[in-house]
């Protein structure tokens, strides 16, 4: 049995597919500044296609902080992204994540690209 935390890590990590049993049929997922997605179909559709961008680059983790209370979860990072050609992007993301019980109904993503080499 997963907790809230371990559930928005997995998020957080980009392991998607650890994270689709807990979502809520009416979940949200608010990209800020971009768009919010809804329904649990439409946020594993979109999962699965970032998923398939991540597959062809290596990334790492130079920050990855979380703090967790009863319902809610956020989790600080910054990640690196490497791509085959050598090309480096940096992003440093915040993901905010609310519970009912275990059922994962809103996730709140600021994100802003730090650059990279």
């Amino acid at each position: 049995m997963s907790t809230i935390r371990d559930t928005a890590e997995a998020f957080s990590a980009h392991r998607f597919e650890d994270v689709f049993g807990h979502l809520a049929d009416d979940a949200r997922w608010v990209l800020v500044g971009q768009t919010t997605v809804e329904g649990r179909d439409a946020i594993v559709a979109l999962c699965r296609d970032a998923a398939e961008g991540f597959a062809a680059s290596t990334t790492t983790f130079d920050r990855f902080r979380v703090v967790a209370g009863v319902d809610a979860v956020a989790v600080d990072v910054v990640a690196r992204y490497s791509d085959p050609t050598g090309r480096t992007s940096v992003v440093s993301s915040c993901d905010i994540y609310e519970f009912d019980g275990e059922a994962l109904r809103t996730i709140t993503s600021y994100a802003v690209e730090l650059g990279g080499a």
